[in-house]
């Protein structure tokens, strides 16, 4: 309940955003929130993109530029922003193209402690 509570916080308060998904990287589901004007299957584009995510990670740490904590895709239907909470998990928050990324980012950000103290639970 706590973790569908700040995931929907996260797109009521984000002009345009549409659904957002807490993942493992190994591809499970924590937890996911759907806003009303969704059309979006949020378990499968954090499927998709923990993959790429992997790969983001992997590579900033081959050349050294330390540790990776956001990554954004912009696609011509739709935005997604993705916020690495730790080596296993991360949160991702889909957008409408005209959505308000910064503010999107902003509120994952602000959360990120959030989901992590909750995922630390027992």
């Amino acid at each position: 309940l706590v973790f569908k509570t700040i995931l929907r916080d996260v797109v009521e308060n984000t002009d345009g955003a549409l659904a957002s998904i807490l993942m493992g990287f190994d591809g499970i589901t924590v937890d996911s929130y759907a806003g009303a004007k969704n059309r979006v299957d949020m378990e499968t584009v954090g499927s998709e993109y923990s993959q790429v995510l992997m790969q983001v990670k992997q590579a900033a740490q081959m050349l050294e530029m330390g540790t990776a904590s956001e990554v954004a895709v912009q696609a011509e239907n739709m935005i997604t922003v993705m916020r690495m909470l730790n080596d296993e998990y991360f949160v991702a928050l889909a957008l409408e193209p005209n959505g308000n990324v910064g503010k999107g980012r902003f509120l994952l950000r602000l959360q990120s402690s959030k989901l992590l103290e909750t995922l630390a639970q027992p």
